[in-house]
């Protein structure tokens, strides 16, 4: 069983991280010195130490640092490094903290040099306590500063995502509508003309909403079930058209991957929408091919003089290409381009299994 230590409680974790620290301090003294400490104030400093480190931690940085009040906190600080130095000198007695400190002893019992070799000490001492003191806050202030950097940036691609799946979502029901409004368009003509075609486009609608409604709104379907539903959108569109001979429709290679859902749709609508010349001549070609985990989708269509400017724009390629940027952003390439009286339009994406 592994545990993740994402879900230990903080107070655990500092438990156990001064359970170890405390175990190398005692099995350092014990190396050198042979025997664990017995002396009270040995375990005394200790707790001090401890009680330092926490009051940085807990409460100097989160109340002045963090709150953009550096000078203060180092000020702050400062008296309090100053202040914790006094305590070991004066209040609590002090523990040789070097192995030739012991031979001093007998230096101070002697009359000669004995208040210089005393005030040596007393300072070499105060150096020595004041060093860790400041690296007990510089230790206490980093932990702090990582441990809110790390929070930070999480809430930072919490919000991130929160963003991305916002705007995923507009731009869905942006879609939605948009295909809806020119496909009613389509059926409303074969409606109109009393079409025996009428009935077939309307069940051929009814497939294509059930699929809108109930799969967009997962992040992923299946590559099979979205060519399906462009093969369903070609077929209405076909029912329209005085002649679909123009028409050619073609995938190759494995479908057994996924993709964000109505991803392709949009280049496909416009080839329907401008691919078609006044004399009701249509010529639309489209290629879908999938090899080694990247799909390729190749699309051309006529244009004519009148739709060149707007050939391109709208609501439904805007969509696609916004949509593109947040999902692939750099896994995609995409290219438009005018050829003749042919746009083409080339999508290359790294596919998801």
């Amino acid at each position: 069983m592994i545990i993740n230590i994402k879900n230990i409680p903080p107070v655990i974790l500092h438990i156990l991280c001064w359970f170890i620290v405390i175990l190398i301090i005692l099995s350092t003294f014990y190396n050198k010195f042979s025997y664990f400490p017995v002396d009270d104030f040995f375990y005394y400093r200790l707790f001090l130490n401890i009680s330092i480190f926490y009051l940085n931690y807990s409460f100097l940085v989160p109340r002045l640092l963090l709150n953009k009040k550096i000078g203060l906190y180092g000020f702050v600080s400062l008296i309090f490094i100053v202040f914790f130095i006094f305590v070991y000198q004066n209040i609590l007695p002090s523990i040789p903290l070097m192995s030739g400190l012991d031979n001093q002893h007998e230096l101070l019992n002697l009359e000669n040099g004995r208040n210089v070799i005393q005030t040596r000490r007393l300072f070499f001492l105060s150096f020595i306590q004041g060093i860790i003191i400041f690296l007990l806050f510089a230790i206490s202030l980093s932990i702090k500063l990582s441990i809110e950097w790390f929070k930070n940036e999480k809430i930072k691609n919490l919000i991130k995502t929160q963003k991305i799946n916002a705007e995923l979502s507009f731009l869905k029901t942006q879609l939605n509508p948009h295909f809806l409004f020119n496909t009613l368009n389509s059926i409303y003509s074969l409606a109109n003309k009393k079409s025996d075609d009428t009935t077939e486009a309307i069940i051929t609608l009814s497939e294509l909403m059930r699929y809108m409604i109930y799969e967009t709104n997962k992040e992923f379907v299946t590559l099979q079930h979205e060519i399906d539903y462009i093969k369903n959108f070609i077929s209405l569109q076909n029912l329209r058209l005085k002649d679909s001979s123009g028409v050619r429709f073609n995938v190759r290679g494995k479908l057994d991957y996924n993709i964000e859902p109505l991803l392709l749709i949009s280049f496909i609508e416009n080839a329907f929408k401008y691919g078609t010349d006044y004399t009701g001549k249509t010529n639309i070609n489209i290629e879908i091919k999938i090899e080694d985990a990247t799909l390729s989708l190749k699309v051309s269509n006529y244009i004519s003089l009148k739709e060149k400017s707007n050939l391109g724009s709208g609501v439904g390629m805007e969509n696609i290409k916004n949509r593109l940027n947040i999902l692939y952003s750099n896994s995609h390439t995409l290219t438009i381009e005018e050829s003749d009286n042919l746009f083409n339009v080339e999508l290359v994406l790294k596919l998801k299994k």
